[in-house]
């Protein structure tokens, strides 16, 4: 299925930048503007995807290679030329990973920010508490600042500020609702564009598979770069990285979000020769 997605450039060569869990391509906006002008060479797609923003909802039994294949779709259609290099961050990185599996000679290369091949367990990963934060929180609220508030008595700021993205306002915005139907939103206010509890049914599924078959089999390029205050990629993970020639950076003091802990640095990485 097609996703909604966004240009930045006007570039001859193809780039996809795709965000994590729970977020959408209006996260990674400012990183891709940021690209774009260091490395004008770039036309960088900015896909939702499947089952966050204003993309389609996720299917009931969603796979990381199904949500790479809805990505490919929507490269195809946006026209794209040539190879085209995948850039990740969290649940992203792993989807253009999947995608490697399937289609790794129309790839450049992938591009890992935060995140790496493995299994993701639940105890290090803050999106658990974050979907459950997100699946507790009021189905609509007066206002941002109303919403924003109940989220900051769950989670830290910079977290309610993320999800609080996911809110619209619901007098006429379309709400996925049961069954993956889409419904009006009643009342004034803001409400959730997303459908929470198919988000927080997924997230193991997203979390579980294990994806170094790809490194391993050095079917595609692919570099990583990594907090260096995060949990996500760890030690033993990055020696493994580039003990199969995958490249791994990291940015001291920078937690999970890079494009906005390290967002100049990251850019200079994301330009610079791969």
């Amino acid at each position: 299925m097609r996703l909604h997605a966004f240009r930045v450039g006007k570039g001859e060569r193809g780039a996809v930048l795709l965000h994590g869990f729970l977020g959408s391509g209006r996260n990674l906006r400012t990183l891709a503007r940021r690209w774009s002008e260091a490395d004008p060479s770039l036309c960088i797609l900015v896909p939702d995807l499947t089952g966050h923003g204003e993309s389609p909802p996720l299917p009931e039994r969603p796979t990381l290679e199904g949500v790479a294949a809805d990505v490919e779709e929507t490269l195809e259609a946006a026209g794209l030329g040539g190879p085209v290099l995948w850039v990740g961050h969290s649940l992203g990185g792993r989807v253009a990973l999947a995608a490697a599996r399937r289609h790794a000679a129309d790839m450049r290369g992938v591009d890992l920010l935060d995140i790496g091949p493995g299994k993701v367990p639940a105890a290090e990963a803050d999106s658990g508490q974050v979907v459950d934060a997100l699946c507790a929180a009021p189905e609509r609220a007066g206002s941002r600042r109303e919403m924003r508030d109940w989220l900051c008595s769950r989670l830290p700021p910079a977290l309610a500020d993320w999800l609080a993205m996911n809110l619209v306002p619901s007098e006429g915005a379309l709400r996925q609702a049961q069954g993956s139907a889409l419904r009006l939103a009643q009342g004034s206010g803001f409400a959730w564009r997303v459908d929470r509890e198919a988000l927080r049914r997924a997230h193991p599924a997203m979390l579980s598979e294990d994806l170094w078959d790809v490194v391993l089999g050095r079917r595609v390029p692919i570099r990583c770069a990594r907090g260096g205050e995060s949990p996500y990629v760890p030690g033993a993970d990055a020696r493994r990285l580039e003990a199969n020639g995958c490249p791994v950076t990291t940015f001291l003091g920078a937690g999970h979000f890079l494009h906005v802990d390290a967002l100049e640095p990251l850019v200079a990485w994301l330009a610079g020769p791969r």
